[in-house]
């Protein structure tokens, strides 16, 4: 039997064929499941739980031809999320997952049950989208006049590339890109949905303009403002800015007032990508950080991060009216419009657009803003302690100051050079990934190898920050000798 809490799965899997299980039964099952894997997620792992071997094989076996037991199915369900790596638990500091809220579980069932597809109207599904995209948008302190849900940052990022593509270049949409040459600009630490975004909107890699860092990691405005002015003058178009409010790698947020200056000066449309970072210019501790966001043309947040509601669910905001409209507004056969009336997918790059909405609207009414400002300030919070007990610790050194949630650190074995401390931090956090106590990742920093941790889980406990160092010295050490 593969990991599970004892009181999770039935030793005695019996019932009906899936065909006739009695719906209140399979409900009741859930339930227990349900229950059982919020109480765990409320402490840290002892181990990392892996599948067993009867798991395994049955994972291999051919499309079932005849009806099933659901218990069967649903116990194997379970045992295959428990021996998966979970974002849900409090000591995940890898790749800024989400926090698995349970109002998210509930509107996420509530969703699929319904199925309502928000991508033509929806009725009053269409009222709820624009409540929480006005929530979303006084959350962060954005001016926002339209904004949709899409399916991550990626998406939301390449919506508001296609919508500033069309401004820079109109008709490109129609007539392509050819023989126009256009760019785009981000920093050294923009994440690569960036890239991929300039890629698929026909603009070329080669057009993408990486600007410079400073000290602590955000775009350099001097710089931009010379890559923007050589590339008109040598006949070039520049299609966005992309800012980054809360880089992956190190959680920086770029200087959003003096890029907004530049953008206005030169004309250029001004887009922030703020799918990890924003939530956090909610809260007292770091509002200073995103001053400028108002003036930005568009901007990502992402939902699945840190306000804690399960994948996927991303908002792209616009300050102003039309530019969606302009960049996706569509007549087909099998959507007609009323009038002058368009659609929700005239104004979005997807079709088939599930009611993502839905979580995040129910965990704010359950929950409250202020109560989610508080969560994120706790996690600000855990990570300058981390940083702290960082710089206090013999075995460890900080490759940079927090700005937001995301600390950059690395275990330091005396005698050892460079390049051995780079191979060293890759296998301690390999090492720490096996163990599962503390799930965290490795990172580049500067050309220097290190482990990386970030906060955005409301369950993470100052206690349970104190474990992180506890458990990468361990291993550390062992390690090394």
């Amino acid at each position: 039997m593969a990991y599970a809490p004892e009181h999770l799965l039935s030793p005695s899997l019996g019932g009906p064929p899936a065909a006739s299980a009695d719906p209140t039964d399979v409900l009741d099952d859930l339930r227990r499941y349900l229950a059982a894997a919020w109480e765990s997620f409320e402490r840290p792992r002892p181990r990392e739980p892996r599948a067993d071997a009867d798991l395994v094989s049955r994972l291999g076996g051919a499309l079932p031809q005849a009806p099933g037991i659901t218990r069967d199915a649903l116990d194997d369900a379970v045992n295959i999320l428990e021996a998966s790596v979970s974002p849900s638990r409090p000591l995940f500091l890898a790749y800024i997952g989400s926090t698995g809220l349970e109002t998210g579980v509930l509107a996420s069932a509530l969703s699929a049950a319904y199925d309502a597809n928000l991508a033509t109207a929806a009725g009053a599904a269409d009222l709820l989208d624009g409540q929480a995209v006005r929530w979303v948008a006084e959350f962060v302190g954005y001016p926002a006049a339209e904004g949709h849900f899409t399916s991550g940052g990626q998406t939301s990022n390449f919506t508001a590339l296609l919508a500033a593509r069309e401004q820079a270049l109109p008709g490109a949409r129609e007539q392509g890109v050819a023989g126009r040459g256009a760019t785009v600009y981000c920093s050294a630490e923009a994440h690569h949905s960036v890239v991929r975004a300039v890629e698929a909107a026909g603009l070329g890699r080669r057009a993408l303009r990486r600007i410079p860092t400073d000290e602590r990691h955000r775009m350099r405005p001097d710089a931009l403002r010379r890559a923007l002015m050589d590339d008109r003058a040598a006949g070039l178009t520049p299609v966005a800015v992309v800012a980054t409010a809360g880089t992956t790698l190190t959680g920086a947020v770029d200087p959003l007032a003096a890029i907004a200056d530049v953008c206005e000066m030169e004309g250029v449309w001004l887009h922030v990508d703020g799918a990890y970072g924003l939530p956090a210019a909610a809260t007292h501790t770091a509002a200073h950080l995103f001053a400028g966001l108002d003036r930005a043309d568009s901007v990502t947040v992402d939902a699945h991060k840190w306000l804690g509601v399960q994948k996927s669910c991303s908002v792209v905001l616009l300050r102003r009216r039309g530019p969606l409209r302009a960049a996706f507004g569509h007549e087909e056969h099998y959507m007609l419009h009323e009038e002058d009336t368009g659609n929700p997918v005239d104004h979005t790059f997807e079709y088939s657009r599930p009611f993502r909405s839905l979580r995040l609207w129910l965990s704010l009414r359950v929950h409250g803003a202020a109560r989610f400002r508080t969560w994120i300030e706790s996690t600000l919070a855990n990570a300058a302690l981390l940083g702290d007990e960082v710089r206090a610790h013999a075995s460890f050194e900080l490759l940079h100051e927090p700005m937001l949630s995301t600390v950059c650190f690395r275990h330091v074995v005396p005698g050892m050079d460079d390049e051995g401390l780079d191979a060293h931090n890759e296998r301690l956090a390999r090492a720490m990934q096996a163990d599962g106590r503390v799930f965290l990742a490795p990172a580049v920093v500067d050309g220097r190898t290190c482990l990386r941790a970030c906060f955005v889980n409301f369950r993470t406990t100052t206690d349970a920050v104190q474990t992180v160092l506890e458990v990468a010295d361990e291993l550390g050490m062992s390690l090394a000798r």
